[in-house]
């Protein structure tokens, strides 16, 4: 079980039981131990795990957190046009001001990019643990394993990083699949690149010299009169 589940169990399993009560006034006053727990509430119980396990739904990039399951992109195909297409398009290329999820490869240093999976996302476990806890909108959590693991591939054959329509993508395969931007991402690594900005003793007052005016702009002649100005419609 992930680091996420266990800290989710134990946190229900506090709300559930009712956890620990702060003591007493009284009870500081005698001097007793503030840190010693009093007595349970007797609300609730502990959570199983069949319902840990509908919280703990999360994938991440290597892998971990996958169901086991399989779909293809042909099943994936069907799959998006019925429950998918009326927001994103038949081809992903957007409905209205929907989310396109499609196309835009080259374009991210171009002044408007487009942010499609394909040219952007830097992970498939994003699409895959975005289509199990979101979508469809309006009808979140309702597919199957099998149903996202099929227009997860779906969405990799719009975008053209696989190409053939019976792929299947599976949990064995998952981590296997490269997507075109992953590379352009890198680690948050300013512990070191920003660290010649560190100062242990920051200046915390009159760390700038005050700004000198140079000019005005009655004295430059910019501000017109109410004669000279351009006429306003």
């Amino acid at each position: 079980m992930s680091k996420s589940a266990n800290a989710l169990m134990l946190v229900l399993t506090i709300c559930l039981l009712g956890g620990t009560s702060a003591p007493s006034a009284a009870q500081q006053m005698a001097g007793r131990d503030a840190t010693r727990p009093s007595a349970k509430l007797g609300l609730g119980r502990a959570a199983t795990p069949e319902e840990i396990t509908a919280w703990d739904t999360d994938v991440r990039p290597d892998g971990r957190g996958l169901p086991v399951g399989k779909g293809t992109v042909k099943q994936g195909d069907d799959l998006f046009q019925e429950k998918c297409a009326s927001c994103h398009g038949e081809f992903g290329q957007g409905v209205g001001r929907w989310p396109v999820l499609a196309g835009g490869a080259g374009t991210l240093k171009a002044d408007r990019p487009d942010k499609t999976v394909g040219s952007f996302w830097p992970d498939l476990s994003t699409v895959f643990d975005y289509i199990k806890r979101a979508m469809p909108y309006g009808n979140a959590q309702s597919l199957t394993n099998d149903e996202v693991y099929a227009l997860t591939a779906y969405i990799l054959s719009m975008n053209d990083i696989v190409k053939d329509e019976t792929f299947e993508l599976n949990e064995k395969n998952f981590t296997s699949i490269k997507m075109p931007n992953a590379a352009a991402f890198f680690e948050d690594d300013r512990e070191t690149s920003e660290k010649h900005f560190w100062n242990k003793s920051p200046c915390m007052k009159d760390c700038r010299p005050a700004p000198k005016v140079t000019g005005r702009a009655m004295a430059i002649d910019v501000t017109p009169d109410g004669k000279s100005g351009p006429k306003v419609e």
